[in-house]
């Protein structure tokens, strides 16, 4: 009788002590502890749109920090299209839109505004920093390519891009203009790999290293670069489960 009463008086904790470790493990309360970052996720939106119209370009763009990395974007530089899917698909992001530019004068216009166009859906996505991972950094390899990419989304915007490319443009396919809208560019010019990264910082507002460890082939190089930003940038955003309501800066905001 004695024995009952004091299993009765015993508190949920020390009740929780008593049981097998096993049990223990799959409790709800330990389940619990990870909620508030679940609620805050699927609570808070992360999709933005945003529109940049210039004498140069039109841009329209939709993001969606968490989404399954589909991309579905009207762009007229085919290897430009394949990177940002290829940016997508391994940062979990979704991205639409419409990309169109002055193509018959130079696609360093077009390349660098879409650039800081979806710079600036990140920052409005992302908005006070609160409760993201903040940094992130990862080595991706392509081929004979060795990529890295580290990204810090501290308010600071700079680039620092070592991809080794020999700035000679990317040559393919048969479409012999793009100059109607309706047609395709089949060449990339390389340079403008950078002029995009540039563009992405400066209103993203985030340190991006980003570097050819080795390789050869500069369209390895550069995919292999798109493809590991994606998951530096996909794990910098990702909500952090042990601090989903902290600004995640010592001086206590982000800007």
């Amino acid at each position: 009788m004695n024995e009952l009463s004091n299993e009765e008086e015993m508190t949920e904790e020390e009740r929780m002590l008593e049981r097998p470790a096993c049990e223990r493990h799959a409790s709800p309360m330990k389940n619990s502890i990870a909620q508030p970052a679940v609620e805050r996720a699927s609570l808070h939106s992360r999709a933005v749109r945003i529109s940049r119209s210039t004498a140069e370009t039109q841009i329209e763009l939709k993001l969606n920090l968490d989404g399954t990395g589909k991309c579905n974007l009207d762009c007229p530089i085919g290897f430009f299209n394949h990177m940002l899917s290829a940016f997508c698909k391994h940062g979990m992001f979704d991205l639409e839109g419409i990309l169109r530019g002055d193509l018959d004068v130079d696609q360093h216009h077009l390349i660098e505004d879409t650039g800081i166009a979806l710079g600036s859906a990140f920052d409005k996505a992302l908005g006070n920093r609160k409760g993201i991972l903040r940094a992130g950094f990862f080595i991706y390899p392509m081929d004979e390519s060795l990529c890295q990419a580290a990204v810090d989304f501290g308010g600071r915007p700079f680039l620092v891009c070592n991809a080794d490319l020999s700035d000679i443009p990317l040559v393919g396919g048969t479409v012999p203009s793009c100059r109607e809208a309706s047609s395709v560019c089949t060449t990339f010019q390389t340079e403008c790999f950078e002029d995009f990264w540039q563009g992405f910082v400066s209103t993203a507002k985030c340190n991006l290293h980003l570097d050819t460890i080795r390789g050869r082939s500069d369209h390895h190089k550069m995919e292999g670069l798109f493809k590991a930003a994606g998951r530096a940038i996909r794990s910098a955003v990702s909500i952090d489960a042990r601090a989903p309501n902290a600004i995640p800066s010592t001086k206590g905001v982000i800007c």
